[in-house]
C-alpha cells in the first residue's frame, strides 16, 4: 500500500505511505488521483489532509521507475499522470490541508503547492533538485510562491529551503514542532468541516477562478455565488442559527 486514505467526521486523511522516502513512482500517482476524486465526490467529506508517514512527505518521483525514452508514447503517459496528480488535488472539490512533515522535494513540493493551505513542521525542508540529476523541471509551480529572482535562484541550483525561510517568505501559514504539526492541521481540518459543506465547495471553487480571472471578472464570478447559496436551506441555517446563538446544523442542500 502506497498511501492510505481514512475518513472520519467529514474529514479525509491522505497519508503517503512507501518507505522510506513516500517516492511517488507512477502506481502511487494513480492511487492519488483515484483518491482525490473519491474526496471530490464523498458527501460525508468536507475537508483533506495530505500528509506523509515517516520523517518525509515526499522525496519527489521515483527515479527507479522513470519512463522509458526508447518506448514510443510512455514518456508523455508518464507527464500526464504526473500533471494530473497535481490537478486531481488542486480541482478537489474540497479544501485541502498540507501537513508537510518532512523533505518535500521535486513532485513532492509540487504535492503541497497543489494544496490550498501549507503548514509544515520545523524540520521540513523543499527544493527543486531536478538540475542535480540532469533534469529541469518545476518553475511553472516556484512562480506562483516566490518572485522572480528567487524561483530562478532555487530552479538553476536546486538548493535546499527550510520551513523557517519558507514562513519567513509568507509562503507557509505555519510551521510547528513535529509532534504538533498534525494536531494543528486537524483542529484547522475540524474548523473548516463546521462550516456549510456548499459555500465551502463553492469558496474552493472561486478561489481557484481567481487564480485565473481578472479582478473585475473575478468578483462577479463570486457574487453570483453568493447569490446563488443565499437561495440554499444550509444558508437560512447558517442565519437562523446567528439569530438564535446556536450552532448550525448543515444539511448540504
Amino acid at each position: 500500500m502506497s498511501f492510505h486514505l481514512e475518513i472520519s467526521d467529514h474529514i479525509a486523511v491522505v497519508r503517503l505511505d512507501k518507505p522510506p522516502v513516500n517516492a511517488l513512482a507512477r502506481e502511487t500517482r494513480m492511487r492519488l488521483i483515484e483518491a482525490f476524486d473519491e474526496v471530490s465526490e464523498r458527501t460525508d467529506v468536507r475537508v483533506a489532509v495530505l500528509t506523509g508517514t515517516g520523517k518525509f512527505f515526499c522525496s519527489g518521483a521515483d527515479l527507479k521507475d522513470r519512463p522509458d525514452p526508447e518506448k514510443p508514447g510512455d514518456f508523455l503517459a508518464h507527464n500526464r499522470w504526473t500533471r494530473e496528480t497535481g490537478n486531481a488535488i488542486r480541482e478537489c472539490a474540497k479544501p485541502v490541508i498540507a501537513a508537510v512533515n518532512g523533505p518535500a522535494l521535486g513532485a513532492g513540493f509540487g504535492l503541497m503547492a497543489s494544496c490550498d493551505i501549507f503548514l509544515a513542521s520545523e524540520d521540513a525542508t523543499f527544493a527543486m533538485p531536478e538540475i542535480n540529476v540532469g533534469l529541469a523541471g518545476g518553475v511553472s509551480m516556484l512562480r506562483t510562491m516566490f518572485g522572480r529572482s528567487y524561483t530562478r535562484r532555487m530552479f538553476f541550483t536546486g538548493m535546499r529551503v527550510s520551513a523557517a525561510e519558507l514562513y519567513r517568505r509568507g509562503v507557509l501559514d505555519e510551521v510547528l514542532p513535529a509532534d504538533q504539526l498534525m494536531p494543528a492541521a486537524m483542529e484547522l481540518a475540524r474548523e473548516l468541516a463546521s462550516k456549510s459543506p456548499l459555500a465551502l465547495a463553492y469558496a474552493k471553487q472561486a478561489a481557484n477562478m481567481m487564480d485565473l480571472m481578472p479582478q473585475r471578472d473575478g468578483y462577479r464570478f463570486e457574487q453570483n455565488i453568493t447569490m446563488a447559496l443565499s437561495r440554499t436551506e444550509d444558508a437560512k441555517e447558517a442565519r437562523m442559527a446567528f439569530l438564535e446563538k446556536r450552532a448550525p446544523v448543515y444539511k448540504g442542500k
